[in-house]
């Protein structure tokens, strides 16, 4: 059977069980199983195919993602990131659209330690959406910065997804997880000053209202108190990455111990709310090790099918300027985020991507900072991005999923920038790695 024909049965299969609904780690397990099947040999196949699952999720390298997440379900099912919100709140005032751009400094402040980006979209829009309609904010004004501060928790450590990519493409993954800072960064600037631009040229959409008449000690107070030591625990676990004193890993361990304590000292922790922090962990964790099974096994079954190797040389012999591959990718994955989720992009898109990279000689880093802005705005592209979802969940009832997608494409707009942006000048993805851990 030739590469290409291996290639469309593949995919064709894959397709139609997408089409059908079925999650992507039943899609890519059934997959694996006729693959497996007829590619590595029949019962030694099968017998394989199970010893490779195993030994995927077997890796020291994929241990932070638990305590990723579980940093972020302890800050929201214990309310204190609920009070940092307020803390935020307090000390911004006299700004256009204030309400707008406190979303995106609390969805940063977030972003730096949560790993989940559906966990901070959904609180965000859970206590800040009905407040900003209810002061008569425009809803494209209400929902656009809080769906795209959601998405750039992808970029900003800790990212369970970043840990995943970097895991399945070979990535160093303390390098890729520094490497998203300053695009991140470089986003969230990018929305408030749209914010403030937006709200000053159209003043109807972001009504002023008088905030609460505050002194100095009750306006700076609960932000020393309630978001300093979460920004300190984002700069101790990457501090400890960085400097060599703990691997990814124990960086990880270190945030979520130090997360489970500063909810201890604010009193805010009880048994019941750590119940359910760590079983919404477990619940994650075990979504993301299921589909890396799916990816690495699905990866060695392309390859025993020549399909990856046939495409890498059909590239090689068409001799396409690296710039040409580079973009085509990007394209074909601009086009995926409109259509299917983050893992699923991974699992379908690194089989095939990273022997380009390696053929081209990108630095893996810095395409790692790139799918990973990709994945971001698929996560805010219509029809079928994961945060509109979110949004349509925690909106008001009479908030139509049109209005939804209206509100995210200028922010769709500017990450397009931003990738733009990192394409023609590198350094802003790999000047902080190299500079942290001299590579």
């Amino acid at each position: 059977m030739s590469w290409w024909v291996a290639a469309a049965v593949l995919f064709g299969s894959l397709t139609v069980l997408f089409l059908l609904a079925l999650p992507a780690a039943f899609a890519f397990l059934g997959i694996n199983i006729v693959g497996a099947w007829i590619w590595l040999g029949k019962d030694a196949g099968l017998i394989q195919l199970v010893r490779n699952g195993v030994a995927s999720i077997s890796s020291f390298s994929l241990t932070p993602i638990p305590f990723f997440v579980m940093m972020g379900e302890v800050l929201f099912h214990t309310g204190v990131a609920m009070k940092a919100i307020d803390a935020i709140d307090r000390v911004i005032w006299r700004v256009p659209g204030r309400l707008s751009v406190v979303a995106v400094v609390a969805g940063t402040v977030f972003s730096a330690i949560s790993g989940s980006t559906i966990a901070t979209t959904a609180l965000l829009g859970s206590l800040l959406l009905p407040e900003m309609l209810r002061r008569g904010y425009h809803p494209s004004m209400a929902m656009g910065p809080i769906i795209a501060i959601g998405g750039v928790d992808m970029l900003i450590p800790p990212s369970a997804l970043t840990v995943l990519l970097g895991s399945l493409a070979g990535i160093s993954i303390g390098q890729l997880l520094i490497a998203g800072i300053v695009p991140g960064a470089l986003l969230s600037l990018m929305f408030v000053g749209w914010i403030v631009v937006r709200a000053k040229l159209q003043p109807e959409l972001a009504p002023p209202f008088e905030h609460e008449q505050l002194n100095a000690w009750e306006r700076w107070r609960p932000l020393f108190v309630y978001v300093m030591p979460l920004l300190l625990i984002f700069v101790v676990v990457v501090a400890a990455m960085t400097a060599g004193w703990a691997t990814p890993t124990e960086s990880a361990a270190i945030g979520a111990v130090a997360t489970v304590a500063v909810a201890w000292i604010y009193r805010s922790l009880d048994w019941a709310s750590l119940a359910k922090a760590l079983l919404g962990t477990a619940a994650i964790s075990g979504v993301i090790l299921f589909i890396i099974v799916g990816a690495t096994t699905f990866a060695q079954i392309l390859t025993f099918s020549g399909a990856t190797n046939g495409l890498v040389e059909a590239v090689r012999q068409a001799e396409l300027e690296p710039w040409a591959v580079l973009a085509a990718m990007m394209l074909i994955l601009l086009v995926l985020g409109c259509f299917i989720d983050q893992v699923s992009m991974m699992l379908i898109c690194l089989p095939f991507f990273m022997p380009l990279v390696a053929t081209y000689g990108f630095d893996p880093v810095w395409f790692g900072v790139l799918f990973l802005i990709c994945m971001q705005l698929g996560l805010l592209t219509p029809p079928f991005g994961m945060l509109l979802f979110t949004m349509k969940s925690v909106a008001p009832k009479e908030i139509r999923i049109e209005q939804i997608w209206l509100a995210v494409i200028p922010y769709v707009v500017m990450g397009i920038v931003v990738l733009v942006a990192v394409i023609v000048f590198p350094p802003l993805a790999t000047w902080l790695p190299k500079a942290l851990f001299g590579r």
